[in-house]
């Protein structure tokens, strides 16, 4: 799914309403009935709903809710917020239907009352001021209104955007005048700053709701950032065939692994075989043979000429794909191994971890990297990598000129994970919870990823998919397990069901 612009969505937007035919009064219509679908299948008959609209399109969304909430029993309090110039047409049909509606219902201007003095028993309120063609910092009176709102610490739910929220950089954005939402109904695709972690206390949770815009016209639209789907995975996952072999799902090796560190080379080996792949040959120092032979049978095994560490390996030209760096360590001789392997494998590769600490202090080693390698850090490593970042959207931007200056993909970790590509695209990841903040989560990705590239997976998808699988098994395990309670291996535990999902 693309992530479009707010003039692309205004486009779709007009092009729907010549090409379907419909009008722009039916399909704001159709938007609030997606809203209050989602509303009413979520909030019960006893809660007081007040709506809160600006008098743009956004506030007419705002206004056919609440005649919609009315409707179907609900208790509704309608409030304007005049500080506008004009009103839209859709705005001003929508005030007057709601006037008219069989449920009598007084619509009050929200600079006429005292905002803090909402009788808070039970009630959620319905954000509707500003959509997403907000181009400057809110302030004034307005700013005053939104100020007011957050104090009452009441739930929100905000139509498709919160108010005060630009729809990509809010670097300027004094963050006490947007919304903090609980709930964001947007519609379509989500927007770019719904992904930054700066901006999550406005956000809260967000659900794409489905209005009925021209899906052709909107896959036809370019974009350099993109939301991740089951639809997407779905296409570029690989079936089995009956009369393939462990021959045809490749030959990883995976270089993990010191005195101390030995979990994250078994929870890389395990969650490599987990993915699929053919045959796995770990490589390891001496110290930790017996622990891999045990826990992961299915895996071969060479140790290292060292007894506690990594330093290099040798006879790496019969693997399909290299993954490195699961706790290898940071030592002289790890760091010599990691520079000549770089340097002599032929094969695609994915370094994670140690491998990126050691890159961070040998950044001219970046260059030895192969086309289209993989890495992938977490927020701390990537600012050792390339130096920190003062907002998530500057680290958002960094991340995507680092992939695109060393020709890699550069997978940063965390909520909504984002990829970015050699050529510039930005794909974030829809699955994942908190509770993968955990301990060998990471080992358990690279894994992954290094026996979807043995297996033959381009670089791009293994990525993608790596991703996304893993985020899915971390999900499904939650359910289980809980957020608080889960482990690594539980998303490797999980990983045949998530497979399973994408096949369904």
């Amino acid at each position: 799914m693309k992530i479009l612009t707010a003039e692309q969505l205004r486009e779709a937007d007009s092009y729907t309403i010549t090409n379907e035919p419909i009008s722009p009064i039916n399909l704001m219509e159709r938007a609030a009935e997606a809203c209050t679908h989602w509303i009413t299948e979520h909030f019960s008959k006893e809660t007081h709903f007040v709506v809160i609209s600006g008098m743009g399109n956004n506030g007419g969304d705002g206004l056919a809710i609440a005649r919609q909430l009315l409707n179907k029993g609900y208790r509704v309090e309608t409030f304007i917020v005049p500080f506008f110039s004009k009103a839209s047409e859709s705005f001003l049909t929508n005030k007057m239907r709601l006037e008219k509606s069989s449920t009598p219902i007084a619509i009050k201007e929200a600079d006429d009352i005292n905002i803090t003095q909402i009788d808070n028993k039970d009630v959620v309120i319905i954000d509707a001021i500003l959509g997403s063609g907000l181009s400057k910092p809110v302030d004034g009176k307005l700013a005053e209104v939104i100020q007011k709102i957050n104090s009452l610490h009441l739930p929100i739910i905000a139509i498709d955007i919160p108010s005060g929220l630009a729809m990509e950089d809010n670097t300027e954005f004094d963050k006490k005048n947007i919304i903090r939402a609980n709930f964001t109904l947007t519609f379509e695709t989500p927007k770019l700053s719904f992904l930054f972690v700066d901006n999550a206390e406005n956000v809260g949770e967000f659900v794409i709701l489905n209005i009925g815009i021209d899906k052709k016209f909107l896959s036809e639209q370019k974009s350099s950032n993109y939301w991740v789907t089951k639809d997407m995975i779905a296409q570029i996952f690989n079936h089995r065939t009956r009369f393939s072999h462990k021959g045809t799902y490749g030959h990883a090796l995976l270089i993990a692994g010191s005195y101390g560190k030995m979990g994250a080379a078994v929870l890389g080996a395990k969650s490599c075989l987990r993915s699929g792949v053919g045959l796995l040959t770990t490589h390891i120092p001496k110290c930790g043979y017996d622990i891999l032979q045990t826990s992961v049978p299915e895996a071969m095994v060479v140790t290292d000429e060292e007894e506690q560490e990594f330093s290099g390996a040798k006879n790496i030209s019969n693997f399909n794909a290299i993954g490195i760096g699961p706790g290898i360590g940071i030592s002289e001789k790890a760091a010599k191994g990691l520079k000549i392997l770089i340097q002599e494998a032929s094969v695609n590769m994915v370094l994670d971890a140690d491998a990126l600490n050691i890159l961070s202090e040998n950044k001219t080693w970046l260059s030895f990297l192969k086309p289209e390698s993989i890495i992938t850090p977490h927020p701390g490593e990537f600012a050792r990598l390339d130096g920190k970042s003062s907002t998530a959207f500057e680290a958002y931007n960094k991340q995507r000129e680092f992939a695109i200056k060393h020709g890699i993909y550069v997978i940063l970790k965390g909520a909504y994970t984002s990829i970015a590509m050699p050529g510039g695209d930005v794909y974030f990841n829809s699955t994942g919870n908190p509770g993968m903040a955990t301990a060998g989560s990471g080992d358990t990705l690279t894994g992954i990823i290094l026996g979807l590239l043995a297996q033959g997976y381009s670089p791009r998808h293994a990525a993608v998919l790596g991703v996304y699988i893993h985020g899915l098994a971390g999900d499904i395990a939650s359910q289980e397990w809980g957020e608080n309670s889960l482990l690594a291996e539980d998303i490797t535990n999980c990983l045949g069901k998530a497979f399973q999902y994408i096949e369904s």
